[in-house]
């Protein structure tokens, strides 16, 4: 079984080498005293950037453990797969985006489409974004990742052809796949294709629309800018379920599975 993760600051992580000790307080530190941590277990430490200190539990304090650093990891993906999330009622976004983050996504963009019944405005935007941002946190930690994906600011639909026309231009440094019922070609095809011709870009984006699907108007304009439709299968899936079914596709087709 792997180690429990707990979370430490860049300027704390810094610090460590082989052999050091670290003691895990604050908040992290309650944590690992509440699930019943024994001196000799196995324990890591991260960074949320993808810097991983893997130890044991040295000693136990009334704040929280003394960690003895045993090694000291980096870990990084590529391509980094980032999901663009349109806003869903019913907390089907949040469903989608914590999902998401346990199968190894990179970012999140949140999407004000169209057709998104939800809307993030004033201070509901900035509650909302820290929802967000919490949720994939915990989902990180959950499933044990160095790394916790960033939840950027909100993006309109204007916002992602700029984002789009950016990524997926010429130099081709990024592809980005409208999950879409009525594409032609799958996803695990276009991410076949990207693998065989060893032309795997730096980045993909996966867009996910709302309930009520994805406009034409933003198909258009997506596509013009660079982005390609694709298929998942024959089952239209619901917003919350359609960027992990991707995401599941593209950890297999690119050998992470």
């Amino acid at each position: 079984m792997s180690a429990p993760i707990f979370y430490i600051s860049a300027e704390e992580y810094e610090t460590l080498t082989p052999g050091a000790s670290f003691e895990l307080d604050g908040p992290e530190g309650k944590h690992a005293l509440v699930k019943r941590m024994e001196v000799g277990e196995s324990i890591d430490l991260g960074d949320g950037t993808g810097r991983r200190a893997v130890g044991t539990v040295h000693s136990l304090t009334d704040r929280g453990v003394i960690v003895r650093v045993e090694q000291l990891r980096e870990e990084r993906t590529s391509p980094r797969i980032y999901l663009v999330q349109a806003l869903a009622k019913d907390g089907r976004d949040l469903l989608a985006i914590e999902t998401a983050t346990e199968l190894g996504v990179y970012g999140v963009l949140p999407w004000s489409a169209d057709r998104s019944i939800v809307r993030w405005k004033g201070e509901r935007a900035a509650k909302a974004h820290t929802k967000w941002q919490n949720t994939v946190t915990a989902a990180a930690k959950q499933s044990r990742r160095a790394l916790i994906p960033e939840v950027y600011d909100l993006y309109s639909t204007a916002d992602l052809v700029e984002l789009i026309e950016e990524v997926a231009g010429s130099e081709q440094s990024a592809a980005v796949f409208i999950l879409h019922e009525q594409a032609t070609e799958r996803l695990s095809a276009l991410a076949r294709t990207l693998v065989e011709a060893e032309n795997l870009p730096e980045e993909i984006y996966l867009l996910v629309g709302p309930e009520g699907g994805i406009s034409d108007r933003e198909v258009q304009l997506f596509t013009e800018a660079g982005a390609h439709l694709a298929l998942l299968g024959d089952e239209v899936l619901r917003s919350s379920t359609a960027g992990s079914a991707a995401m599941c596709t593209l950890n297999v087709v690119l050998g992470r599975w």
